[in-house]
């Protein structure tokens, strides 16, 4: 394979995430901080070499993709298969709201996280299908490419999933964090690919890069 670096790219804030609430596929646009994050990111973003940008379509996404690009000079390509998990009624939720309106939903989620499907949402298992098959696609369109370093901006479910993929000691069941605009860079070794850098931010020289909330009852007595 001549593939020789995966760069995975968080989006920028958004105000959900200053909130902690559940995204999914809304169309949630960077706040301030997310676009400055992606700037500051941009400005370090050549010396990465990267030579294609793949991205999810969700407007956070997009709109970090778009950003990156104009220092990149070339367009992002978009695939809906790179979004986030879709959480159905959940979406826009905080964790201690659905323990509280969906209490039974969240201990089957807990329960079986691979297979349980949250209603009007997507089970682990869709996802992890779909991501992975774009992946696949990904790195078989550019098999040829001698060398190349693919970026693909996507989120934090998706990303650990496509690593689930690449390497069998990822566990997706114990989630790596990735803050907001980070960057968590794999290398090909020939036959197995070596996290090489994880959640990434030193583009914001110390600046908060936030991850979701940890998963805490908010509904204790």
């Amino acid at each position: 394979m001549s593939v020789k670096r995966l760069v995975f790219i968080r989006p920028g804030e958004t105000d959900w995430n200053l909130q902690g609430r559940f995204q999914g596929w809304v169309q949630s646009p960077l706040n301030h901080y997310g676009r400055y994050q992606i700037e500051r990111l941009a400005n370090f973003i050549r010396n990465i070499g990267l030579t294609v940008l793949y991205s999810s379509d969700l407007r956070r996404a997009k709109e970090t993709a778009e950003i990156l690009s104009t220092r990149l000079g070339y367009p992002p390509i978009f695939d809906e298969r790179l979004r986030e998990r879709s959480v159905g009624h959940w979406q826009g939720l905080t964790v201690p709201e659905i323990h509280g309106w969906y209490a039974d939903e969240y201990e089957q989620f807990q329960q079986d996280p691979d297979n349980f499907q949250i209603p009007g949402g997507e089970s682990l298992n869709q996802v992890r299908h779909r991501a992975q098959a774009c992946l696949r696609d990904i790195l078989k369109k550019h098999d040829q490419d001698e060398h190349s370093t693919i970026g693909i901006v996507s989120h934090t479910i998706t990303i650990n999933l496509m690593l689930e993929a690449l390497i069998p000691d990822v566990d997706s069941k114990h989630y790596l964090q990735f803050g907001n605009s980070s960057v968590t860079t794999v290398m090909n070794e020939g036959t197995t690919w070596r996290i090489t850098a994880n959640n990434d931010t030193t583009h914001l020289e110390g600046k908060i890069a936030r991850v979701m909330p940890k998963d805490e009852r908010g509904d204790k007595k």
